[in-house]
């Protein structure tokens, strides 16, 4: 781990340079969750590691801290763990440098999402240092070290432990990097669901001079793939874009000219909106995939492998996002939009267990070589946390 910060210092963008310089791509913690602890225990967070393994997955140490032990449980949520850095020579800046540059501050982790982590803990020392550790309720950071990896030993498992010990919680904000152009402009209510799905399809292999003996497997999967890609799946709904399938590999491995191939296989993954469920949308897709298949004739057949990530799911716009879209528009003078685009985020675990939104900063670099955020935004998403502590445990 870097040199420790300060265990009385919690500003936002020291606390978010010092989060970035610790190297905790996924599944590593590299002091990260350490630092915290050291940060949140002195403000009075009573403070457990909630570390899990599985046969088959690596070991993913957690944090989850809570103040307070009655009235109101409000959850800030996030994780430690960022993606790999790719190509480290495309780096303008050290990506665990947290330099300071030109109103930016670079490194990995800066947007997604260690910033909003260093934002919850700046709000939440504020807010206790005028309303003192006795405010009527508790305030919480559930932190987890899985979410940019397989997701299953972090928020889910962590969630479940408090659900066996009879915690609650009564509402959350996930600090992903929301805002789209500018900061505030982007809240996300809900997230489709994401489905994987992998194809073989086999015909019968033959020489390609004589095509009355063979069942080109290739040509059943364009077939295959017309279909699914040729008509919308629908056109969306009140909350929600219209579905998305996009194939992202076909692979044959045919070197030979002369052998027409008896087998293909192909994935696509599909981001599906609440008009179903990955099991309605799934025998959905079969019966095109299955007419698309017979209309070719002979004995093809098709097998699948699915892998469903998260069922579509939104929080009704309400006291919630009412709290947030408040607290934007007096600290930023931004007016937020509700929205339910992009990728999957861990709310798709919490929702199960209390209203859930997800707000946070500009996600335009997020994942990119030359990661950043503006210092004025992290500051600004640190007020907003603590305007809508002040407004949710309002005297």
């Amino acid at each position: 781990m870097p040199d420790s910060l300060s265990t009385n210092v919690t500003d936002v963008i020291e606390l978010t340079r010092t989060l970035v310089r610790c190297e905790s791509v996924t599944p590593r913690e590299a002091g990260a969750l350490q630092l915290l602890e050291q940060t949140l225990a002195p403000l009075g967070f009573a403070c457990e590691r909630m570390d899990f393994t599985e046969a088959g997955t690596d070991d993913v140490a957690n944090l989850y801290a809570r103040i307070g032990t009655g009235g109101k449980h409000f959850c800030f949520a996030g994780h430690s763990d960022v993606v790999p850095v790719g190509d480290l020579s495309s780096w303008t800046i050290g990506p665990f440098a947290a330099e300071l540059s030109g109103g930016y501050l670079f490194g990995r982790g800066a947007a997604d999402m260690k910033g909003a982590i260093a934002a919850f803990t700046d709000a939440a020392s504020r807010f206790l240092s005028r309303r003192g550790r006795d405010f009527g309720g508790s305030i919480s950071l559930l932190i987890t070290g899985d979410e940019e990896g397989p997701a299953v030993n972090g928020t889910v498992k962590m969630l479940q432990r408090l659900a066996d010990r009879g915690e609650t919680i009564d509402a959350c904000i996930v600090g992903e990097p929301t805002s789209s152009k500018r900061f505030g402009d982007m809240m996300k209510i809900g997230r489709r669901g994401s489905m994987t799905v992998d194809l073989v399809v086999r015909g019968v292999q033959g020489h390609v001079a004589y095509p009355e003996r063979l069942d080109n497997a290739v040509h059943r999967l364009s077939a295959i793939i017309e279909a699914l890609v040729r008509e919308p799946i629908d056109k969306g709904s009140t909350h929600f874009q219209p579905t998305s399938l996009q194939f992202t590999t076909v692979d044959v491995g045919n070197p030979a000219t002369n052998i027409a191939p008896g087998v293909a296989k192909a994935r696509f993954n599909t981001r599906f909106n609440d008009l179903w469920t990955s099991k309605t949308l799934l025998a959905h897709l079969k019966e095109r995939i299955e007419r698309a298949n017979e209309a070719l004739g002979g004995n093809g057949t098709v097998d699948y492998s699915v892998q469903v990530s998260g069922e579509s799911f939104y929080t009704p716009p309400g006291p919630l996002s009412d709290l947030v879209a408040g607290a934007v528009r007096d600290v930023a003078g931004v007016e937020t939009e509700l929205s339910t685009t992009g990728g999957t985020s861990d709310a798709r675990f919490i929702r199960s267990y209390c209203p859930v939104l997800e707000f946070g900063l500009v996600g335009e670099s997020m994942h990119k070589v030359d990661e950043k955020s503006a210092v004025a935004d992290l500051k600004m998403l640190a007020r907003v946390y603590e305007t809508v502590l002040d407004r949710y445990f309002a005297p």
